[in-house]
């Protein structure tokens, strides 16, 4: 079990400022949020250590947030996509996350990667979040793991059969460490 137990990761996404709110805290300027009739697209630049950009699309009626880190070099990591377990809702301009601790690592053509079930069972025992919350994000776990499975191993492909279109930047740059 993890015994870094952190506090409900939460996020706000402004697409009338043009800001996002990390879970730290940081206020976040964003280069392009785009709404879509299945999400929020929002892209911008990192100073993390590992990634120097992010791109993510929020899909509220999936609880999933797909996400694509643009890491740096020597970085180590391979994925291609990257996916939060989420209460996702909107307030007309701002759109708000609540993370319920599960994530799914995707490389396109390999089996899904279920990280953090050890931290989704810690928060439900230590009241961080309710045992309805902890069935939720275990039943989207399930369905996204078998839609992907069944779509041989490919993320995007498993959204097109639902009718979502993710689109990704075709180039980013970098923004520096720090």
């Amino acid at each position: 079990m993890s015994t870094d137990l952190h506090p409900v990761k939460q996020e706000t996404f402004d697409t009338a400022r043009k800001t996002n709110i990390d879970p730290k805290g940081y206020l976040r300027e964003v280069d392009t949020f785009r709404v879509t009739d299945f999400g929020l697209y929002m892209a911008r630049g990192a100073d993390h250590p590992d990634f120097g950009y992010l791109e993510s699309w929020l899909l509220p009626e999936l609880s999933l947030r797909a996400n694509i880190f643009h890491f740096r070099e020597g970085a180590g990591h391979v994925q291609d996509f990257y996916f939060d377990v989420a209460d996702i809702d909107t307030d007309g301009d701002v759109w708000h996350t609540r993370d319920l601790y599960v994530d799914l690592v995707s490389l396109t053509g390999n089996p899904i990667d279920v990280l953090d079930i050890d931290e989704l069972a810690a928060a439900t025992s230590a009241g961080l979040i309710t045992a309805e919350e902890a069935e939720k994000a275990i039943d989207v776990t399930l369905t996204a793991v078998e839609g992907i499975t069944r779509h041989q191993d490919d993320a995007m492909e498993w959204l097109r059969t639902l009718g979502i279109e993710l689109t990704w930047a075709d180039e980013v740059e970098l923004t520096p460490v720090g």
